[in-house]
C-alpha cells in the first residue's frame, strides 16, 4: 500500500489538520477502513467522538504515516468498526457510554466509562431533545459475559486494591487454579478530562493534559504541547526541543526501574524492588534539582517549556549517569541468575506477535511480542532524529521478555541522557503562541510515553481556547491484551502479569 489516502478514491474534503490530514468520507468508505484494519493493512490509532461525527486515527506502521477519517454521525448512527476489528471494542463504547452515538452492528453494547453514577447520561453529547437526564445515579447491575463448563468458579478481585493503587475490578473465571477467562471492568476513574478541556485555555488544558496520567505526566504533556503547536504552526526554540526530551527519557528511567523492582517483588523478590527503588529514587532527585519538580510536572507547555534547566543540572546528571551505570549491572545480573526468579516469569502470561500486531499494543507490551513500534522513530519527532538510539524487541511476548525490554531501555535512555547534555544548544526556552486566528485549527500530537505511544488530538477555536481535544494513553490498546496474557495461567500469576504490563487506569479511564 502506498499512502492510506489510496484507500480512499472517492471525492472527500480536507480539513485544516496539522501536521497530518483529516479527510470527512462517506459511511461506505469508513467500513471500508475498518476492513482495511482487520486485513493488517493498517493499525488502529485512535477513535473518539466529536459534536456530530467521529474520528479515526490509522497509522501505516511501515512508513509512520498517521491519517484521521470522520465519519458523521447521522441521527446519531455510523458504521461500527469493532464489528470487523475488535480493537476498536472498547473505544467504541467508550464513545457510546460519552456521547451517545450508535455503532450498528456494535457486538457487545454494554456500556463501558459510564458505571450508573453519573448524574446525565452521555455527557458529551450536544444538547438535544434526546438527551437523558438521569435525575440522579442508575445501579443497573452490570452484565459479565457468561462462561459455562463444569467445575468453574469465580473469583472477584477489585475495584478497591490493597496498597495505594487505582481502582478497576477483575472477573476471573478458573478451572481449580487455572484461569478460564479474566474479563475486566474499568471506568472507576473517569475524570471527565474532555468536557473540562472544551473552553479551557491553553494554560489551564495544559495542565489537564498534564494530570491524565500522573506517572506519565512528561510525555501527555508533551504529546498536548505538539498538538497545539501543529494547529498553530508555531516554531519552538532547539534548547526547548532537547530539554523536553531530555525529560522524557528521566521519566522513562523512573518508571522503567520503578517496574523491573515492583515485577521482582510481585515474584517475592524483594532485594531487586528495593535496590531498583533507590536508583529511581535518584532519577526523581535529579530531576527535582533540574527542574523544580520530581515528576516534572507543568514542565512542558504550548510553546516550549516553563522552566529551564537549573544551573547544577548538569552536575545532578553526570552523578546520576555514573550512580546508575556503576550499580544497574549488577542487578540486572541478579535478575538474569536467580533460577527461583526466572522459574516465575519465564513463559507466564505470554501475548503472540499476531495479537501485539492487531492490538497496536506500543511500548514494552508491544516490543516484547516483537512489534518494534516506537513514535520517536516513526513517524519520529525532535531531537530523536538526531540521537543514536535502537528500540529493543524480543518475540517470547512473556513476563521475562516484558522485564528484559524494560531494562535494555534503561540502557538506552542513559545514553539518550547522556547525548543530550553533550548536544544541548543554548538560546531561549519558550516562545509565547497566538492561539486566535480566521476560524477553527486543528492539530495532531504523537509522543512516546514509557508505555508506548500518546496520541493528541486538539481543536482550537478563533479565540484561542480549546474547542475540543482527545488523548489517548497506550493503554487503551494493552488492557484487553492483558485479558489474553493470563488465560491458561494460575490466579497466583496475575498480579506478575498485571504488573508486567502496568496499564495506566487512569490515563485509560479519562
Amino acid at each position: 500500500m502506498a499512502t492510506l489516502i489510496d484507500m480512499f478514491p472517492e471525492p472527500f474534503s480536507v480539513e485544516a489538520q496539522r501536521p497530518w490530514p483529516r479527510l470527512v468520507v462517506s459511511r461506505e468508505a469508513w467500513q471500508q477502513a475498518a476492513r482495511e484494519l482487520t486485513r493488517g493493512e493498517a493499525i488502529l490509532f485512535g477513535l473518539w467522538g466529536d459534536t456530530a461525527a467521529v474520528h479515526m486515527a490509522m497509522l501505516h506502521e511501515a512508513s509512520g504515516e498517521i491519517l484521521v477519517i470522520t465519519c458523521e454521525c447521522r441521527d446519531g448512527r455510523y458504521p461500527s468498526v469493532a464489528a470487523t476489528h475488535p480493537p476498536a471494542l472498547r473505544l467504541e463504547r467508550a464513545i457510546r457510554s460519552l456521547h451517545g452515538f450508535e455503532p450498528e452492528g456494535l457486538p457487545d453494547p454494554r456500556p463501558w466509562l459510564d458505571l450508573g453514577f453519573w448524574e446525565r447520561a452521555h455527557p458529551r453529547a450536544s444538547p438535544s431533545p434526546k438527551e437523558e437526564d438521569r435525575g440522579g445515579p442508575s445501579r443497573t447491575p452490570y452484565a459479565f459475559l457468561p462462561v459455562e463448563g463444569e467445575s468453574l468458579h469465580q473469583v472477584a478481585v477489585g475495584p478497591v486494591h490493597a496498597g495505594i493503587i487505582e481502582p478497576g475490578h477483575f472477573r476471573f473465571t478458573a478451572n481449580g487454579e487455572t484461569v478460564v477467562r479474566l474479563e475486566e471492568r474499568l471506568g472507576y476513574v473517569h475524570k471527565g478530562i474532555e468536557g473540562l478541556m472544551q473552553g479551557a485555555t491553553l494554560a489551564r488544558a495544559a495542565k489537564l493534559a498534564a494530570r491524565v496520567s500522573g506517572d506519565s505526566t512528561v510525555a501527555h504533556a508533551l504529546a498536548f504541547a505538539q498538538a497545539v503547536e501543529a494547529a498553530v504552526a508555531a516554531s519552538i526554540p532547539e534548547r526547548a526541543i532537547f530539554l523536553r526530551a531530555l525529560m522524557a527519557e528521566l521519566e522513562r528511567l523512573a518508571n522503567h526501574l520503578g517496574d523491573i523492582g515492583a515485577i521482582c517483588n510481585d515474584a517475592s523478590f524483594s532485594i531487586m524492588q528495593a535496590q531498583c527503588g533507590i536508583l529511581r529514587e535518584r532519577v526523581l532527585r535529579a530531576a527535582d534539582a533540574c527542574f523544580g519538580h520530581r515528576l516534572m510536572m507543568d514542565q512542558i507547555v504550548p510553546g516550549g517549556i516553563a522552566t529551564d534547566l537549573a544551573a547544577r543540572g548538569g552536575a545532578e546528571l553526570d552523578a546520576l549517569l555514573a550512580e546508575i551505570g556503576r550499580l544497574f549491572p549488577s542487578l540486572v545480573s541478579l535478575y538474569d541468575n536467580t533460577t527461583s526468579l526466572q522459574d516465575r516469569t519465564v513463559g507466564t502470561g505470554k501475548v503472540t506477535p499476531e495479537l501485539a500486531r492487531q492490538y497496536g499494543a506500543g511500548g514494552y507490551v508491544g516490543r516484547a511480542s516483537g512489534r518494534s513500534f516506537d513514535a520517536r522513530k516513526a513517524p519520529g519527532y525532535a531531537p530523536y532524529d538526531r540521537l543514536a538510539f535502537d528500540v529493543p524487541t524480543l518475540a517470547d511476548g512473556d513476563v521475562n521478555a516484558r522485564i528484559w525490554i524494560r531494562i535494555r531501555e534503561v540502557e538506552q535512555s542513559l545514553s539518550l541522557v547522556d547525548q543530550i547534555m553533550r548536544s544541548l544548544p543554548s538560546g531561549p526556552v519558550r516562545v509565547e503562541l497566538d492561539a486566535t486566528g480566521d476560524g477553527p485549527r486543528e492539530g495532531f500530537g504523537v509522543a512516546e510515553g514509557f508505555r508506548g505511544d500518546i496520541l493528541t488530538w486538539v481543536r482550537l477555536g478563533a479565540d484561542g481556547l480549546v474547542s475540543r481535544c482527545h488523548l489517548r494513553d497506550p493503554s487503551w490498546f494493552q488492557w484487553p491484551l492483558l485479558e489474553a496474557a493470563i488465560e491458561g495461567n494460575i490466579i497466583a500469576d496475575f498480579p506478575l502479569c498485571n504488573k508486567s504490563f502496568n496499564c495506566s487506569y487512569s490515563g485509560h479511564d479519562l
